[in-house]
C-alpha cells in the first residue's frame, strides 16, 4: 500500500526551532543552550484579546499554520495524540482544589480545541476533522488526507502538534520530548502546480523492519534543506523527494 502526495507549503513551530531556516540546524540531541519549553510563540498577527486566551498548543498550532499560509476555507485535518491534555489536569486540579473553573478554559478542554480556533479565527467554514490514534497519529492523519484528496484533489491543510504530557502521566508517554506543531498543505501527487516535495508512505512492516527510525525534526530539516529522505517515523515507511 503506498500513499504518495506533493506537498505544496509547509511551516512548523517548536521552542528552539521557530522558523522554516531554524531547522536546517536540527540535531538529534538536545543542545544546553535549548529554548526552554514554557516558550511560545508571539502570535502577532492573532489580536492580543483573542491571544491571551489560548492555550500554548493552540498557539503553537496557529503559528505553524500562519507559516504555510494556506488558501481560504481549505478543508482542515487536526492530528494531536493527546490533544489539550495539560489544560484538562489543570482544571481537575482546579476541582479537587476547590476552585471555580475558568468558562475558557473550559470551553477550550476539549481535544479539537485548535481546529475550531482556526475555523473562528479565519473564518473558515470547509470541513475539518480531528485524528488522534495514539502513537501513530501523524501517520493516520495522512491516511485521513489521502481518502479525502482522493474525494476532491483540491488541496487541504494537516497539522500535526502535541506537548508533553503532565508529569502525572509521563511513565505512560515516551513522546514527544518538546512542543512541537506541523502543518502541510498538501495535494495529489499527480498535480500540475508549484511544490516543494513528493512525500510516499508506505505500509511495508516486514521489509522495512531494519530501515532507519526518524524524528520529526529531520523530516523537517530535509524540507528545509531540500534533502531527500527515507526512513520509518509513525509505524510506516516514509520517502520524501524535494524537486
Amino acid at each position: 500500500m503506498h500513499l504518495k502526495f506533493s506537498i505544496l507549503s509547509w511551516g512548523a513551530w517548536s521552542p528552539q526551532y521557530q522558523q522554516a531556516a531554524d531547522w536546517l540546524h536540527w540535531q538529534s540531541e538536545a543542545t544546553e543552550d535549548a529554548a526552554p519549553s514554557s516558550v511560545a510563540p508571539k502570535l502577532a498577527h492573532v489580536p492580543a484579546m483573542q491571544r491571551r486566551r489560548l492555550s500554548k498548543l493552540t498557539k503553537i498550532v496557529l503559528e505553524a499554520v500562519h507559516q504555510c499560509a494556506p488558501k481560504p476555507q481549505c478543508r482542515s485535518i487536526f492530528a494531536s495524540q493527546h490533544g489539550e491534555i495539560n489544560r484538562t489536569i489543570d482544571l481537575l486540579n482546579n476541582i479537587v482544589e476547590g476552585e471555580a473553573l475558568s468558562p475558557t478554559g473550559f470551553s477550550q478542554s476539549v481535544h479539537n480545541t485548535a481546529s475550531g480556533i482556526f475555523s473562528i479565527f479565519n473564518g473558515n467554514r470547509a470541513a475539518s476533522t480531528s485524528i488522534a490514534a495514539g502513537s501513530n497519529t501523524f501517520s493516520q492523519a495522512f491516511i485521513e488526507a489521502y481518502a479525502q484528496l482522493h474525494s476532491n484533489p483540491e488541496p487541504l491543510l494537516l497539522v500535526y502538534a502535541d506537548e508533553p504530557v503532565p508529569q502525572v502521566y509521563s511513565q505512560f508517554a515516551s513522546q514527544p520530548e518538546w512542543p512541537i506543531a506541523i502543518a502541510f498543505v498538501l495535494a495529489p501527487a499527480d498535480i500540475n502546480q508549484d511544490k516543494v516535495a513528493t512525500l510516499k508512505l508506505s505500509a511495508q512492516p516486514q521489509a522495512d523492519a531494519d530501515a532507519t527510525e526518524l524524528h520529526y525534526g529531520q523530516l523537517l530539516a530535509c524540507l528545509a534543506a531540500n534533502k531527500p529522505l527515507t526512513g520509518r517515523l509513525s509505524g510506516w515507511h516514509w520517502e520524501l523527494n524535494c524537486d
